[in-house]
């Protein structure tokens, strides 16, 4: 079976690479959001365990510090996280993965098409839904149903960045010399957290992948890149 590889974006910046495994970072930089429940840090796809499916994964309200702050931080009821996923090369959502909190659950929806594309969104009741109980840091609950596996909780924040380093580099205090190899950079990540929605999903409901946007813009040769999906990830709260 041909494999297909995800292009990742958040909010209006698109991030296309050449490898199965993507993410896209934005801890703490949407002045609007920041610091609240809708806030998002990070999104990954990338292939599971079985090759014909794909992981999506959304981080949000991060950096958490361990302890107490973890502990406390909740999913939003009225903040729906929505996994946008284009099978057609425009860039519109031809279908969504929707979670939103109900309770001590995560409810999630689809994959299905959306009501309305855009800034906007409606709730799809009318998809498949599947639901788990939100982790703790004691207790982790996946549900595997309607072909899908999926989980809500706490998680460590697989993001690495040595910021400190950064910080000189950006200053000039270690130009040329720039970022030092992984065994010697220190990890800023390395004991925060992250409130995580996940979702395994067959590539079989995602629909065909349209042409890899590179070999659209002709800027590689066709077959130079295999076909991929587009994929963002929003958060979008509820208005009254």
């Amino acid at each position: 079976m041909k494999r297909t590889k995800i292009i990742a974006a958040i909010g209006m910046v698109g991030i296309a690479v050449s490898s199965v495994f993507l993410l896209s970072a934005d801890h703490v930089d949407a002045p609007q959001v920041e610091g609240t429940k809708s806030d998002i840090a990070d999104l990954y796809a990338f292939e599971g365990d079985n090759p014909n499916n794909t992981v999506f994964i959304a981080t949000i309200q991060g950096p958490l510090a361990s302890g107490q702050q973890t502990a406390n931080a909740q999913f939003d009821e009225d903040v729906l996280i929505e996994f946008n996923i284009d099978n057609t090369g425009d860039f519109v959502e031809d279908l969504v993965i929707q979670a939103i909190r109900r309770g001590d659950s995560m409810y999630f929806f689809g994959p299905a098409a959306p009501a309305e594309t855009g800034l906007e969104s409606t709730v799809n009741t009318f998809a498949a839904r599947t639901a788990v109980k939100i982790s703790t840091g004691e207790e982790v609950e996946v549900t595997t149903a309607n072909s899908l596996n999926v989980y809500a909780g706490p998680r460590r924040d697989p993001f690495y960045f040595d910021f400190n380093r950064f910080n000189l580099v950006a200053s000039g205090s270690v130009a040329p010399e720039g970022f030092l190899p992984s065994g010697e950079a220190s990890d800023f990540f390395e004991d925060l957290n992250v409130l995580s929605v996940a979702v395994e999903v067959p590539n079989s409901m995602l629909g065909t992948a349209p042409t890899h946007v590179a070999v659209a813009a002709e800027i590689l040769p066709p077959g130079g890149a295999p076909n991929a999906y587009n994929v963002w990830v929003s958060t979008k709260r509820k208005s009254n």
